[in-house]
């Protein structure tokens, strides 16, 4: 993909926050975070050449992936544009130091208002890239740990937002099948349909954290809708 193709403005418009050690970035459906085989153009790339363009920046840009999105997901991604910005990112995230806070349409019906916390035993399995619940003393598996919320209902979807305690892969996804209410769209994970668009009905909302380089608080929230799109399916 060249820069020709890309609308500058629209990137502009989802960077949440900037400065000269972090970029926070609002993903879409679909995009990808980071390159991977099947060749598109990831969001690392596209924004280094904003960067190089926009910033007028000689030579390479540095911009480092601190975490990823699952493709079909939408939500705020950071980024460190320093190696020292990115070293210390990860350090927070390792010590579970950033609060995410996701959204998710689930199907079936939750009381509103409902807050639980469930903690599973997750293992992946690399073959088809999928994570499964699994009983304490498995070998390999770790624990699994989030806290959600049923903040509205909709007739055969309900709206959660959901805390995270750890980082584990497909966690949301896997832990919310399991308890019996899928995340809307996500077949992989036994939803009765997909999405038209091959999205999944998660997002990650908001970003809370101490800036690792200038300390201050760092509080930021997706601006797309979730709930909006899912009341016309």
């Amino acid at each position: 993909m060249n820069m020709k193709d890309i609308d500058l403005q629209d990137i502009a418009n989802r960077i949440v926050y900037e400065d000269n050690h972090l970029l926070i970035f609002d993903k879409r459906a679909g995009e990808l975070v980071q390159g991977d085989k099947t060749g598109d153009t990831p969001l690392l790339e596209i924004l280094k050449n904003y960067i190089k363009i926009t910033r007028q920046k000689p030579g390479n840009v540095f911009l480092g992936v601190t975490h990823r999105l699952d493709r079909p997901t939408l939500g705020l991604v950071i980024f460190a544009k320093t190696s020292k910005a990115l070293e210390r990112i990860n350090a927070l995230l390792r010590t579970g130091s950033i609060s995410k806070t996701y959204r998710a349409i689930v199907e079936g019906q939750l009381a509103f208002g409902e807050r639980k916390i469930l903690e599973n035993n997750l293992i992946k399995n690399p073959k088809n890239n999928k994570t499964y619940v699994v009983a304490p003393d498995t070998p390999q598996s770790k624990l699994a740990k989030l806290e959600y919320q049923c903040i509205q209902n909709f007739d055969h979807y309900s709206l959660l937002e959901v805390r995270l305690y750890t980082g584990r892969h497909h966690q949301i996804r896997c832990q919310l099948a399991h308890l019996g209410h899928c995340i809307k769209g996500d077949v992989k994970y036994g939803a009765k349909r997909a999405n038209p668009d091959g999205s999944i009905s998660l997002q990650a909302y908001q970003l809370e954290f101490i800036h690792p380089v200038s300390k201050q608080p760092i509080c930021v929230k997706s601006t797309q809708s979730l709930h909006l799109a899912s009341k016309k399916s």
